[in-house]
């Protein structure tokens, strides 16, 4: 290590990824406050610190064929920024979440002797689980949000730390739902159903029918429902209301860009599958995960087994039991997303019960994630001396 002023590089691809690396910047200049950070930074990483020799931006693809589409000057990104970090090594890489690009980046940069950390497991427990061998010649370290992920690594001989979510130090439980209502111009007393269809267009266009229509149930059985629905971006909001229209039901208010308030609002929440789930369990409301995939692809993943869960939605996965509904594929239908959702509004005690095991799961995973991922930098930088 240079002294009291080490290099670090980080790389990160999107909006979560930049804050993650805001966050570890500046916890790690609380210990080196000399340190030079440098790499791929998006506003936030840039407004900590860190020199940005390309912008976050660029490495934002979604999409199997807009990767594709992309794959050249993505590759050539790489080449480059692998030419600058070895003509200037950095004390220690870390590379955060974006596996497809950084974990191929840090594989090269680990063979020239750089010290070099993963931040954010990929799923490798839940499917495709022989990536962990790729992720054992990558990282010298990985950073693990969840606190069942080291001991994966373990079995593979992969050193991990678990460093918590830090969602779980962003998010306070929010037990009155009225000051979301209010917020968002709904009746503050109403009894609220939140629907939470997505944040990509695939997902969203096959969730918005069930939901819309398990809406329509609980409204047509239960006399003053009211209901909001979290939109992610201007397109999945006109898709959404087209369905409404569609189905002939649009009692349903649209929110766009604020999905938390709208978890708060609610007395129970429609969720899809994914870190929604997570978040639902940190504001603490009671939810019916759901999700379906394209009638190939689920039939395939079943027949290659390439899922290992159990459990899909990440309370479940974190509690190790079924403590919310998962209805998939062909049980996510209008009719069992409404008596699920029913089962929440009418036993109070079952509420109860959940509300105390999610505090419980809050805060196991609520462990000051940056300065945590900072220390596991840290004896990274330590060792490189």
């Amino acid at each position: 290590m240079n002294g009291p002023h080490p290099t670090i590089a980080l790389v990160a691809g999107e909006a979560s990824g930049d804050q993650l690396g805001a966050a570890l910047v500046e916890a790690l200049r609380a210990r080196f406050p000399q340190a030079r950070f440098v790499g791929v930074a998006g506003e936030k990483m840039k407004a900590a610190g860190v020199e940005p020799w390309f912008d976050a931006s660029e490495l934002a693809v979604m999409g199997l064929f807009e990767v594709l589409s992309h794959l050249p000057r993505l590759l050539k990104l790489r080449r480059e920024l692998l030419r600058r970090l070895r003509e200037n090594p950095p004390d220690v890489f870390v590379g955060i979440d974006a596996p497809d690009f950084n974990l191929g980046l840090e594989i090269k940069l680990r063979r020239a002797g750089i010290r070099t950390a993963h931040y954010v497991s990929p799923t490798v427990w839940a499917w495709r689980e022989r990536r962990v061998h790729k992720i054992a010649r990558a990282a010298d370290r990985v950073l693990c949000l969840f606190p069942f992920e080291p001991a994966f690594y373990e079995r593979h001989g992969v050193a991990a730390d678990y460093v918590g979510h830090p969602l779980a130090d962003q998010i306070t439980a929010d037990r009155e739902p009225r000051a979301a209502r209010n917020r968002l111009g709904l009746d503050p007393v109403a009894t609220t159903v939140a629907l939470l269809p997505g944040s990509r267009h695939s997902e969203t266009a096959r969730l918005a029918e069930p939901m819309i229509e398990a809406a329509r149930q609980l409204g047509t059985r239960r006399g003053g429902l009211q209901f909001v629905a979290a939109m992610a971006s201007e397109s999945i909001e006109a898709g959404f209301r087209e369905e409404m229209q569609r189905l002939g039901f649009e009692r349903i208010r649209l929110v766009q860009g604020d999905p938390r308030t709208v978890i708060a609002a609610g007395d129970v929440v429609l969720c899809a599958s994914g870190t929604a789930t997570l978040e639902v369990m940190l504001v603490n409301r009671p939810m019916v995960m759901t999700y379906k995939v394209s009638p190939a692809t689920f039939r395939l993943g079943r027949a290659l087994r390439l899922v290992k869960l159990r459990w899909f939605s990440l309370p479940n996965i974190l509690a190790g039991e079924g403590l919310v509904p998962e209805l998939i594929q062909d049980e996510a239908t209008a009719g069992n997303l409404a008596r699920a959702a029913e089962h929440w509004l009418d036993d109070e005690g079952a509420r109860s019960e959940l509300a105390k095991r999610f505090n419980d799961l809050h805060a196991e995973l609520r462990c000051d994630a940056a300065t945590r991922a900072a220390d596991s930098v840290a004896s990274l930088l330590e060792a490189a001396r």
